[in-house]
C-alpha cells in the first residue's frame, strides 16, 4: 500500500436526479402503504415546471383514485424539498402519469405458486461493501461528502440558512496513508444560493460546515475548500438541469470505492434485485467487518429471472481476512436465506420505507426502526452468528 488521494462525490436532495429518485420511491411507498406485495418499477424525468413518470405497477385499486393520490404525493414531496421557485414550484409543475399494468410474463416468472418458489424479478448482479474507515462502515470520502450536504440541508430547513437554495453537490478527495484516512486535499461544494448573495459570505458559510462535518484530527486548510467555482449557482434544481431516476448510483452506493453491479435501486419494489440484493450484500459486508473477520469486504450475488436461488456468491476481503474468504462464504451459504423473499423477510422490505434513501446514500444510516423501519440492512445482529459459526 501507499499514499494515495480517492475521490468521491455526493449530490442533495434538491438535485434534479435525487428530485426524480424521491418521486419514484414515493410511488413506490404510496403502493406498498396500501399493499405490501404490490409490484412497482417507476421511472421519473422532471425538467422545467414538468413532471413525467412511467412504468408499471400491480396493485388491485381503483386507477383515477390512485393516480390522484400520486399526484397529490409528488406535489407534497417536492414541496418538502423547499421548491418554490418559478422555474420548479410544486404547486406549479405538470405532471403527466403513464403507468401502466405490470406485464403477466414477469409476473408468472415472479410469483410463487404450488410448483415453484418466488422467483427474482430480473436477472443481475449485486455488490456490498463495507470498509472500518468510519464508525458506518462506509469508504470515508462518500461518507463525509453526505455529511457536507446533509449538514447544509439541515440547516436551510431549520430556516438559519434561508440564502441557500434546495440544489448541491459536494466533491471530497481524501488523502490516505496505507489504508488509513488522514485528511483533505481538495473539498468542493457547488450550492445554489439567492440571487446577489455574496459568495464571500457563502463561502465562510460551507467553511463552517466543512470543519463542523470533518474530523478534527484531519489535516487540510481552508485554501483547499473550493466553493461555487463558477463563481454563481442560482439558476438550479430541475430548471437548470433535466433529472432521471437512477442516474447517481454511484452517490447512492460506495463513492466509486467498491464495484457496482449497474442497477439502480430508486422506483423498483423489493421483489426486484436489483435493489433488495444489493441491501443484503451490504448487510453481510457490513456484518463481517463488524465481526472483525475482516477490515474491509465485497459480497457479490447474481440471480436469475424466476429463479429462487441466486446463481453465485462470491466473498472478496483483499487480503484483509483473518479467515479464508470461502470460509465466510460458505459460512453464509449455510445460516442466511439468500432467495428473494428471504431477503424481503429479514429484511422487512415489504414496507414503506424507501422515500428516505432517495437522498444521501442508501448505505451507511442508521437503522429507523422507531419510525418507519428503515434501513433495516445497516443492523450489525448478524455479528453474533459470525463469530459463533467461524
Amino acid at each position: 500500500m501507499r499514499s494515495y488521494l480517492f475521490t468521491s462525490e455526493s449530490v442533495s436532495e434538491g438535485h434534479p436526479d435525487k428530485v426524480s429518485d424521491l418521486i419514484s420511491d414515493t410511488v413506490v411507498d404510496l403502493m406498498i402503504n396500501k399493499d405490501p406485495y404490490s409490484r412497482v418499477a417507476c421511472e421519473t424525468l422532471v425538467t422545467t415546471n414538468k413532471v413525467v413518470i412511467a412504468g408499471e405497477y400491480r396493485l388491485d385499486t381503483d386507477k383515477s383514485k390512485l393516480f390522484r393520490e400520486i399526484d397529490d404525493k409528488i406535489r407534497l414531496a417536492i414541496k418538502k424539498i423547499g421548491y418554490e421557485q418559478s422555474g420548479f414550484h410544486w404547486e406549479k409543475i405538470k405532471i403527466e402519469n403513464y403507468l401502466h399494468n405490470q406485464s403477466n410474463d414477469i409476473a408468472i416468472g415472479v410469483d410463487q405458486n404450488e410448483n415453484k418458489e418466488e422467483g427474482a424479478g430480473d436477472q443481475g448482479l449485486m455488490f456490498g461493501y463495507a470498509v472500518n474507515e468510519t464508525e458506518s462502515y462506509m469508504p470515508a470520502p462518500i461518507y463525509y461528502s453526505h455529511l457536507i450536504l446533509k449538514e447544509m440541508s439541515n440547516i436551510r430547513h431549520s430556516g438559519k440558512a434561508d440564502f441557500l437554495g434546495p440544489d448541491s453537490k459536494s466533491q471530497l478527495s481524501v488523502e490516505y496513508d496505507e489504508s488509513k484516512p488522514i485528511g483533505a486535499k481538495k473539498i468542493v461544494v457547488s450550492t445554489q444560493h439567492e440571487e446577489n448573495y455574496s459568495q464571500k459570505d457563502l463561502k465562510e458559510f460551507v467553511i463552517s460546515v466543512v470543519k463542523k462535518v470533518l474530523p478534527k484530527e484531519w489535516h487540510y486548510n481552508s485554501d483547499d475548500i473550493l466553493v461555487n467555482p463558477t463563481g454563481r449557482f442560482v439558476i438550479g434544481g430541475p430548471d437548470g438541469d433535466t433529472g432521471l431516476t437512477g442516474r447517481k448510483i454511484i452517490v447512492d452506493t460506495y463513492g466509486g470505492s467498491a464495484q457496482h453491479g449497474g442497477g439502480a435501486f430508486s422506483g423498483k419494489d423489493p421483489t426486484k434485485v436489483d435493489r433488495s440484493a444489493a441491501y443484503m450484500t451490504r448487510y453481510l459486508a457490513k456484518n463481517v467487518v463488524a465481526s472483525n473477520l475482516a477490515a474491509k469486504c465485497s459480497i457479490q450475488i447474481a440471480y436469475a429471472i424466476g429463479v429462487s436461488e441466486p446463481l453465485s456468491l462470491y466473498v472478496n476481503t483483499f487480503g484483509t481476512g483473518k479467515v479464508d474468504d470461502q470460509i465466510i462464504e460458505a459460512c453464509i451459504r449455510r445460516n442466511v436465506d439468500l432467495s428473494p423473499k428471504g431477503i424481503r423477510n429479514k429484511l422487512k422490505l415489504n414496507n414503506p420505507i424507501y422515500v428516505p434513501t432517495s437522498s444521501y446514500g442508501h448505505f451507511g444510516r442508521k437503522p429507523d426502526e422507531l419510525l418507519n423501519g428503515s434501513f433495516t440492512w445497516e443492523k450489525t445482529d448478524l455479528v453474533d452468528m459470525f463469530k459463533k459459526n467461524i
